[in-house]
């Protein structure tokens, strides 16, 4: 453990040395005063940003308004960010800095270019300070912008084809939601639009993957309830719950009062008339043709807490002929780690969770976020022969009030 903290101890003391040489370099052509003040300025928001961290658990955020919250949060992230950045690009360039230094050493009769290089008209160091800088700064200024885009929903359309899909199905249009955090949110009328845009769509049926809320289920009392209550479906809403939902990550006076939580947020799904399904399944018809949609309670197989249980959603649907399954499980590790080995015929999974960690790149042909570090499957369609895993990129936001290249999504689905 002392390891971990020292190395994390060092790799903070070198990105603040590092980020302190390239700012005191930028300003070093201002005028005195200026120069002066813009230094104190960086010093001071660096020690209220690290302040901040070590009294984060004493800090009541709750009694903060929600604009200054995201505004911290969303200045912090990019603040921290950058002088990551800024700490990668000045290693690359003290790296290079030796391996000039060992040549020289080694041919000293040789010249060896070193800062005299350039780089379009600047030296090599130059070059670095200020690419580090660009770095920097936009990291900052992204994260703040990625504020505005958290009520951005993106509508995601797809066919999926399946030879054993039911003739009386051909066409079902699915929309899925996931991870809607109810206790992040900070605007109704936003809110409303998204949910209209899922009306809009006139959807067959509506599946929501999980985490309503952060922790409580007083996050959903009043106006966010009534929202929620107006999506409807010809063939119902389902939904499950995600890791959020149980309240495990919240300091409760008692295991009764964390149970009551629960039982609450379950009884205000039902209230709202979408069907939680709680390790269980359902059958859909349409004529004599049947498919069946399967929900399973959290289930991971990345060290979060699981109470999911396939076998008894599964069961007694072996006894029946339905040859097409649908799956609602949150965690998208769930589908290679039990079900694509247990479960072949389950042919398409619906997942959320990672929010494809409201972070990254996706233009045509390149798809990008630190989180599929963690997560092989971390956002949109990925298949393995017959079988169909979708990860939604999540409704709303946690931690970071914001969405910065992976926008909210509301995934609009038809099987053909």
């Amino acid at each position: 453990m002392w390891l971990r903290v020292l190395i994390i101890l060092a790799v903070v003391g070198l990105a603040e040395y590092y980020s302190y040489i390239v700012v005191r370099s930028a300003l070093r052509s201002l005028p005195q005063v200026w120069r002066t003040a813009l230094m104190v300025t960086y010093i001071l928001l660096t020690v209220f940003l690290w302040l901040s961290v070590i009294f984060f658990r004493q800090i009541d955020w709750a009694k903060l308004p929600h604009m200054a919250r995201n505004i911290y949060i969303a200045f912090s992230l990019g603040f921290a960010i950058g002088k990551v950045l800024v700490l990668l690009v000045m290693l690359v360039d003290d790296l290079r800095r030796l391996v000039v230094w060992l040549v020289s050493l080694a041919m000293p009769a040789k010249e060896v270019a070193g800062d005299t290089g350039q780089v379009r008209g600047m030296s090599r160091s130059a070059f670095f300070s200020t690419l580090a800088l660009i770095l920097g700064g936009t990291s900052l200024l992204g994260f703040i912008y990625g504020v505005s885009n958290r009520y951005n929903y993106r509508v995601r359309r797809l066919q999926l084809k399946f030879p054993s899909l039911p003739a009386a199905f051909k066409g079902l249009k699915i929309v899925q939601v996931s991870d809607i955090h109810t206790g992040s949110f900070d605007n109704h009328d936003a809110v409303a639009k998204g949910i209209q845009r899922i009306l809009d769509e006139k959807p067959d049926v509506i599946f929501f993957t999980g985490d309503l809320v952060n922790n409580e289920a007083d996050e959903v009392d009043g106006r966010y309830q009534e929202i929620y209550a107006r999506l409807n479906a010809p063939m119902g809403v389902y939904s499950i719950l995600g890791n959020h939902d149980y309240g495990d990550y919240k300091h409760w006076p008692s295991k009764e009062a964390k149970k009551e939580n629960l039982d609450r947020l379950k009884q205000m799904q039902g209230g709202m008339g979408w069907k939680l399904l709680l390790n269980e399944h359902v059958v859909l018809q349409r004529g004599n043709d049947k498919i069946a949609v399967i929900g399973v309670e959290n289930w991971s197989a990345k060290g979060f807490h699981t109470y999911g249980d396939m076998a008894k959603a599964y069961e007694g649907l072996g006894e029946q002929e339905i040859p097409f399954k649908i799956l609602l499980s949150h965690d998208p590790s769930h589908w290679d780690a039990q079900v694509r080995p247990k479960y072949g015929d389950v042919q398409l999974t619906l997942s959320g969770h990672t929010h494809g960690m409201q972070f990254g790149i996706e233009i045509p042909g390149f798809k990008w976020s630190p989180v599929q570090y963690m997560y092989k499957e971390w956002a949109g369609l990925y298949r393995e022969g017959d079988q169909h895993l979708y990860v939604n990129r999540g409704f709303g936001f946690l931690g970071y009030p914001g969405r910065l290249g992976i926008l909210p999504e509301i995934t609009v689905m038809e099987l053909v």
